[in-house]
C-alpha cells in the first residue's frame, strides 16, 4: 500500500494519499481545492490513477477538490447520506468501496455534521472531524448534536481495536496520529466523561464561526466547483 499525509497550512486540513500496490489505482481522501495541482502532481509522480475522492462531511472551513479532481480525472466521490447531492456515491454505514484491491469500510459517525463519516482501512481508520488527536468536532452548526457524537465516538470508533491508527482531519498543535487506545485513555473530552459531562462541555466552548463556513458550506454542498462570494465582497 502507498500512503502520505498532506497538509494544507492555511485550513490546517489533512489529505490522504492511498494508493493499491497492484492496480495502481489510488483515492485522495478530503483534498483541498488550493492543493489540487500539488495532489495530482504526487499522484503523477508515484505512477497511480486517481479512481476515487472520499470526502467524510460537507466541510465548513474549507472548499473541497472533489468536484475539480472529478472534472480533470474521473474520479468517482464518496461522501456520506444526506450529505452534498453533487457526489457519485452517497456511503452508508457498512459499506464497503473498493480502491484497486483496498477495500475501504464505510462508518457512519455523525454529531459534527449530520453527514460525518470515517473510513477504516484495515489497521487505519479516517476521522475527519468526528475524533481528531486529543479532541473532537464541534456540534454547533450543520445539524450538529452532541449527543450523537458521543455514541458515534464510544460505540463506533472506540469500539474499533485498540490498536487502530487514528488519522484525522485536521490538526492545530502539530500532532498527524494519534490510536484508538491513546484516545481512550487521554482524549480530555471524554476519558471518564458521562455523555451529560460531553454534552456540557460542547456546549460551552464559545467557540467563533469558522471563517470560511459561509462560502465553504454551499460551495460543497456542490463538490467545490461552484465558490459564491460572500455578500458585501
Amino acid at each position: 500500500m502507498i500512503f502520505r499525509q498532506l497538509f494544507d497550512t492555511e485550513s490546517s486540513t489533512y489529505t490522504y494519499l492511498i494508493g493499491d500496490d497492484a492496480t495502481r489505482q489510488a483515492v485522495l481522501i478530503d483534498p483541498v481545492l488550493e492543493q489540487v495541482d500539488r495532489d495530482l502532481r504526487l499522484v503523477s509522480e508515484l505512477g497511480l490513477t486517481l479512481t476515487h475522492v472520499f470526502d467524510t462531511h460537507v466541510h465548513a472551513d474549507h472548499v473541497t477538490a472533489s468536484g475539480v479532481l472529478r472534472e480533470r480525472t474521473q474520479c468517482t466521490v464518496v461522501g456520506g447520506e444526506g450529505g452534498a447531492p453533487c457526489i457519485n456515491l452517497q456511503a452508508r454505514h457498512g459499506d464497503e468501496v473498493r480502491v484497486g484491491q483496498l477495500v475501504f469500510q464505510v462508518l457512519a459517525t455523525p454529531g459534527h455534521t449530520n453527514d460525518s463519516v470515517s473510513y477504516l482501512l484495515g489497521d487505519r481508520v479516517f476521522t475527519g472531524d468526528a475524533l481528531l488527536v486529543r479532541g473532537n468536532g464541534r456540534t454547533d452548526f450543520q445539524n450538529g448534536n452532541a449527543s450523537q457524537l458521543y455514541d458515534s465516538l464510544t460505540r463506533v470508533l472506540f469500539n474499533l481495536p485498540d490498536e487502530t491508527l487514528v488519522y484525522p482531519g485536521h490538526d492545530y498543535k502539530g500532532h498527524t496520529v494519534t490510536s484508538i487506545a491513546e484516545e481512550k485513555r487521554h482524549n480530555p473530552r471524554l476519558a471518564g466523561k458521562s455523555r451529560e459531562e460531553f454534552i456540557h462541555i460542547m456546549e460551552n466552548l464559545h467557540l467563533p464561526k469558522p471563517r470560511k463556513i459561509d462560502i465553504a458550506v454551499p460551495a460543497n454542498r456542490a463538490c467545490g466547483t461552484t465558490v459564491p462570494v460572500p455578500q458585501g465582497a
